[in-house]
């Protein structure tokens, strides 16, 4: 059976319950009933002394007759709510009884009456040497005159009175407790409201998430952490689920990339197999083939740079670099190809020297495909603008173009992996579509931004940020 943490806290409060009753059924009952007794013995013993010091005093003073003491006596045992007051000698007899008349002559003894089993107290408890039926508290006090012990003022108090203003004590005892468990009974219903349902709505949703079912919804009204529990999960979960939809069309296109350029392959070289291509043409075919193998390899790579492109894990090589001079080394590098295509590349760079604190062989990087992609865009006689701005402590790298444009509708998917907007799928032919999410991911990796600023048939602007090199600063100072 699953013991759920409602079940296990319900359990708790039940045995809080019982062992609540049981604490005052025992030891606030005994402890009650003590302080009772103890409370009653000294008020008892308070009269006690009083008789001895006064009425039985005088009588043993010869200043006073025993019927006057007996009706005294009578009159303060009704006060003490029927308590029987006895006169005793040293030897056990009975003297005087305030709840009947003794009559002359009449010689009533204690048998084994021993004043001394008050022990150091004042009072003792029991039948009294089988006197009474039931228990009794019994109080001395001595009666002295002419410096000796005369006879001993007993006070006898029923113990099962003691015991009844305890169990009433006990009642309200009881009653008290009933009351706090029902009261306690709030904190219950605010711990199922407020943590368990929240809880088991998180746990089920939790249940679903592990089976695959990344689209459960639910939602937690509430502002403190159980909500804010609720509300990382319900994320945690989209985004897994939106991770999810990324990596089966990242496999799709993955795929896709793939197959198109291996069923030309495949289907050139068979043909040459089979003679369908003459022989003649072999070169020409061949020629297509090891494009086709080379734009292989070029996803080949851009997926495996990707893939090790994590913007946690990555490591950055940092130094101070000049980033005019990389700028002029990747526009060298695109030397030829602007040649054939009639493209000139103009440098705006900002002072002579320019030093950036960043990882100079993932930024040569950025530079070569943002320029890769500008020229290859770009028309016949057009130009591509490499430009460099300071400001507030940052050095911003402009690449512009004068080519096809993108559409406003594709510019915030541009970045995304194996994108090509539709513009550019024909003039594109070699493109992974993966050249600017490896800019993205480069960028984002030395926490800096990177915008696009394009309008259709007119040009495209890309713009990075990096952080200036602190040398920059003091040679300003």
């Amino acid at each position: 059976m699953k013991r759920t943490l409602y079940f296990k806290f319900l359990l708790a409060y039940l045995l809080f319950g019982i062992f609540g009753f049981v604490v005052v059924a025992t030891f606030v009952y005994t402890m009650t009933y003590e302080r009772f007794r103890r409370d009653k013995a000294e008020t008892l013993y308070q009269v006690a002394t009083q008789i001895a010091n006064t009425y039985a005093a005088d009588l043993y003073n010869s200043e006073t007759s025993l019927e006057a003491v007996h009706s005294q006596v009578v009159a303060l045992s009704k006060y003490m709510d029927g308590a029987s007051v006895w006169i005793v000698n040293p030897s056990g007899r009975l003297v005087l009884d305030s709840s009947r008349v003794i009559e002359p002559g009449e010689e009533i003894m204690i048998q084994g009456f021993d004043p001394t089993v008050t022990g150091s107290t004042y009072y003792t408890t029991g039948n009294f040497w089988g006197w009474f039926k039931w228990d009794m508290l019994s109080v001395f006090a001595p009666i002295t005159a002419n410096f000796k012990v005369q006879a001993y003022v007993i006070i006898h108090y029923p113990i099962a009175d003691i015991q009844n203003t305890a169990n009433e004590f006990l009642n309200i005892s009881y009653l008290m407790l009933i009351v706090l468990f029902l009261l306690s009974l709030i904190i219950l219903i605010f711990f199922t409201e407020l943590v368990y349902v929240p809880l088991r709505k998180i746990t089920t949703a939790t249940e679903q998430y592990a089976a695959g079912n990344m689209g459960y919804e639910f939602s937690v009204e509430s502002e403190d952490e159980m909500g804010y529990l609720a509300a990382s999960l319900s994320y945690m979960a989209g985004e897994i689920a939106r991770q999810e939809d990324d990596q089966k069309k990242f496999i799709a296109n993955v795929s896709h990339d793939f197959r198109s350029p291996l069923t030309s392959i495949r289907g050139y070289l068979v043909a040459m197999q089979d003679g369908t291509i003459p022989e003649e043409m072999h070169g020409k075919y061949l020629g297509i083939v090891i494009n086709e193998t080379d734009r292989l390899t070029k996803l080949t790579n851009e997926l495996l740079t990707l893939n090790n492109l994590n913007t946690r894990g990555m490591l950055l090589d940092r130094t101070d670099f000049d980033i005019n001079q990389v700028i002029r080394n990747v526009a060298e590098s695109f030397g030829g190809t602007c040649l054939d295509k009639n493209i000139g590349i103009e440098l705006v760079l900002t002072d002579e020297k320019m030093l950036v604190n960043a990882d100079i062989s993932k930024i040569q990087q950025v530079l070569y495909n943002l320029v890769d992609n500008a020229i290859k865009f770009s028309h016949k006689g057009g130009s591509v603008k490499i430009e460099t701005t300071e400001k507030h402590s940052k050095v911003f790298v402009s690449v512009k173009d004068t080519g096809i444009g993108i559409p406003k509708e594709d510019q915030k998917l541009i970045f995304d992996r194996f994108y090509k907007s539709d513009l550019s799928r024909g003039k594109d032919k070699k493109g992974t579509g993966l050249g600017l999410a490896i800019v993205k991911e480069i960028v984002k990796a030395h926490e800096e931004n990177i915008n696009v600023i394009s309008t259709e048939g007119v040009g495209t602007e890309f713009i990075f940020s990096l952080a200036k090199a602190k040398a920059m600063d003091e040679v300003d100072e």
